[in-house]
């Protein structure tokens, strides 16, 4: 198991890299057949990938603009079809630290993300079925969506609270409390 202040130093360089994957605005643009599926699996021409690493290669090179989804180089921009969210957060830990624990989360592409400030959860309530679905933000406006199991982990961390207006659910991670409401899909 990492330490905390491996996983900290690993986002860091993290952000370091995308700062420069950002400024690249290659001019040859297109789309290429490739859907990353609801549960996280990445398509080519309508079969799996099967090998991790090129799953990993290409989620290091993703990229969000408003809705839509690209695979970006310096010499091209390729547009992808995403189902829901580019990751799927799978796992979900705790690490203990000086003043309280941090929840740590691991994708299905092995990216370790603490729910924090940078790293948000939010819980959408589906208006057809009424089941809840969360997402973490993992970086440059992409989310992952939790994986069911992994919620219910991350519910049996959470404190529940009464209020004025019921209970309410709120989890501790790096000394700071977050809310867990669901918002209207």
């Amino acid at each position: 198991m990492l330490s905390l202040d491996q996983i900290l130093h690993d986002l860091d360089m993290a952000d370091g890299q995308a700062k420069n994957r950002l400024a690249w605005n290659p001019e040859r643009e297109g789309s290429i057949d490739i859907r990353i599926a609801a549960n996280g699996t990445w398509f080519h021409e309508g079969r799996p990938i099967p090998r991790d690493s090129m799953v990993k290669l290409f989620s290091g090179i993703l990229r969000r603009e408003d809705d839509q989804y690209f695979l970006v180089t310096p010499v091209e921009k390729l547009k992808i079809q995403v189902d829901d969210a580019p990751f799927v957060a799978r796992l979900v830990e705790t690490i203990e630290q000086p003043g309280g624990s941090a929840i740590i989360f691991t994708t299905n592409t092995d990216e370790r993300i603490p729910l924090d400030d940078n790293h948000a959860l939010r819980i959408v309530s589906s208006a057809e079925d009424d089941q809840p679905r969360p997402y973490l933000m993992v970086r440059e406006g992409m989310e992952a969506l939790v994986s069911r199991s992994a919620f219910y982990d991350l519910l049996n961390l959470a404190d529940l609270q009464e209020t004025q207006d019921g209970y309410t659910m709120t989890l501790s991670s790096f000394g700071k409390s977050y809310t867990i409401t669901p918002e209207a899909a």
